[in-house]
């Protein structure tokens, strides 16, 4: 028996994060879902939810094998433990906050589901700027990596343009789907 992967991704400022803890307080005790904390070699700031980890840290984590997934965007490293790969293993489901360029060349892996969480370019610029976490020179450089992904497939698109639950009960009801699959 054999789980999935879900990778839930998107620009920064589409509400990956938001939408993604929305959904794991919604389905905290389901056995076949299992939501993945990142580790990733930046401080812990308000509204993210990873594990900080110092870039010697992780690559002593990469170098032993202890990272299932691994990619670079913005600067950091992101990781996802290797201990998840035993719960795909074991037929659940693992959901993790990933990234379309390190998620591009799983499409279509049978083990694989991408998500897209989306929003229009205006909305995507407000809310960088107000989560002020990025300047205004890296809010542009953010915004204009979109470019390269104007022709990303996802398994499921999710449109996170009005009240978060609207959102957040999409991706509820797409992880049920594949958990029973």
């Amino acid at each position: 028996m054999s789980g999935h992967w879900v990778f839930v991704c998107g620009p920064s400022g589409a509400g990956k994060d938001s939408v993604i803890s929305w959904a794991r307080e919604r389905l905290q005790g389901n056995p076949k879902l299992v939501f993945a904390r990142r580790m990733i070699t930046r401080a812990q700031q308000t509204g993210s939810d990873h594990d900080p980890v110092t870039p010697e840290q992780f690559e002593q984590l990469a170098a032993t094998g202890r990272l299932a997934w691994q990619w670079q965007a913005h600067g950091f490293s992101y990781g996802i433990d290797a201990h998840y790969a035993t719960d795909v293993a074991a037929g659940k489901t693992v959901v993790v906050n990933g990234s379309r360029e390190h998620c591009s060349p799983l499409q279509g892996q049978p083990q694989i589901r991408l998500v897209q969480i989306s929003t229009d370019a205006q909305e995507l610029a407000r809310r960088l700027a107000q989560r002020g976490r990025d300047g205004e020179h890296a809010v542009s450089l953010r915004l204009a990596r979109n470019a390269e992904f104007v022709e990303w497939q996802a398994d499921h698109t999710i449109l996170n343009q009005a009240e978060l639950p609207i959102a957040g009960l999409a991706l509820v009801d797409y992880l049920l789907n594949i958990a029973t699959v």
